[in-house]
């Protein structure tokens, strides 16, 4: 089965195929009730002991905040982004404890349970006609301190949200980018036992 240039070998949902990251965003508003929408489905990610240690930090364009949120990123992705309706950072906090105690441990799977989070965040702006780009094109001290980062956090990455653009408001170099990427074939992530030799 193929859809656009991706290509399955198993009934997969045509919704993970759907989602892709483009760069080219038409800069049209995310309005706060979509966007909650897909806080909403983020939300419903599975955590350890359901800690839920994911934290959004977001600016819509035109906001107060954008051009903070788009001034600690790398300037290759401030070129694009400048044109997407919203910045968001994704956090995890590094530490966690029991509920109704004040013993914080180190939590072994803050990243990978705030990669579920964003995940289901992609799929669900993905349904409402929106794209995600995510990106660590981040000047991340920089963005610790702008954006009042506590030290237990781990800032994972930078996600760009909005509406699809015309490729041509890119640079030559990146309009020939502006396809749904493919992917490994199965036979080269997932080992039956041990991993491979």
């Amino acid at each position: 089965m193929a859809t656009s240039l991706r290509t399955v070998t198993r009934p997969v949902e045509p919704l993970f195929l759907d989602r892709w990251s483009p760069r080219a965003f038409d800069s049209s508003a995310v309005p706060q009730e979509d966007l909650d929408t897909i806080f909403d489905a983020a939300r419903w990610a599975p955590s350890a002991f359901n800690y839920q240690p994911w934290r959004f930090l977001y600016a819509h364009r035109d906001g107060a905040d954008w051009q903070r949120f788009l001034d600690v990123l790398l300037p290759f992705n401030q070129a694009w982004v400048k044109n997407a309706g919203v910045i968001l950072f994704v956090l995890s906090d590094t530490l966690m404890a029991a509920p109704g105690s004040e013993d914080y441990k180190p939590s072994h799977s803050h990243s990978f349970d705030a990669g579920a989070a964003w995940a289901l965040l992609a799929l669900q702006a993905t349904r409402l006609g929106y794209h995600t780009h995510g990106m660590t094109g981040v000047d991340f001290d920089k963005a610790r301190a702008e954006l009042g980062v506590p030290d237990r956090f781990r800032i994972e990455a930078a996600v760009a949200i909005g509406r699809q653009g015309d490729k041509a408001i890119l640079p030559e170099s990146l309009q020939a980018r502006e396809v749904p990427s493919d992917r490994k074939p199965i036979e080269q992530f997932a080992f039956a036992g041990n991993f491979p030799a």
